[in-house]
């Protein structure tokens, strides 16, 4: 940790884990606009509109944890190659999906991204308590999303 005349500044190990958590909450946005687009089926409605929050809850998390990059001196990447490159989300079919089969790819994209904030989270909480509140924010609301989206599908 390092505390300049300029404020705390994050070192490369805290600007690396937080680069993982954006490059996978921004593909977690455009996996949650996939499936809901391409949807079909029993319970759509309910479906397409849950996925309408993962994507609000993915979009404003990865503002946040850009912005908190910028605010701690590192520059963060979501360049449509980098997000396309390094994230850690299953693929989803380029394809109509039943409400089934998307309930059960958005579960598994957000268990994906939660995944990665859980894995960083010992290394950011060491160096950065306030970007860590930040992560334990995120991992609850949308461990709450994925748990709607499988109770939809009786998977509980």
């Amino acid at each position: 940790m390092t505390v300049e005349s300029t404020g705390f500044k994050a070192s490369d190990v805290l600007a690396g884990e937080l680069q993982k958590v954006l490059v996978d909450v921004t593909a977690l946005s455009l996996v949650g606009k996939q499936l809901h687009w391409n949807i079909t089926g029993e319970g759509f409605r309910s479906l397409h509109l849950y996925l309408d929050e993962v994507v609000d809850i993915a979009r404003g998390a990865s503002d946040e944890f850009a912005e908190r990059m910028r605010a701690v001196f590192a520059v963060p990447d979501a360049r449509p190659d980098v997000v396309a490159q390094s994230n850690s989300l299953p693929a989803v079919p380029e394809a109509l999906v039943t409400t089934s089969e998307g309930a059960d790819l958005a579960v598994a994209a957000i268990t994906a991204t939660v995944g990665t904030m859980r894995d960083v989270h010992e290394k950011v909480d060491a160096e950065d308590s306030a970007s860590a509140d930040i992560l334990n924010d995120y991992i609850r609301r949308l461990e709450q999303q994925a748990w709607f989206i499988r109770s939809q599908n009786g998977r509980d």
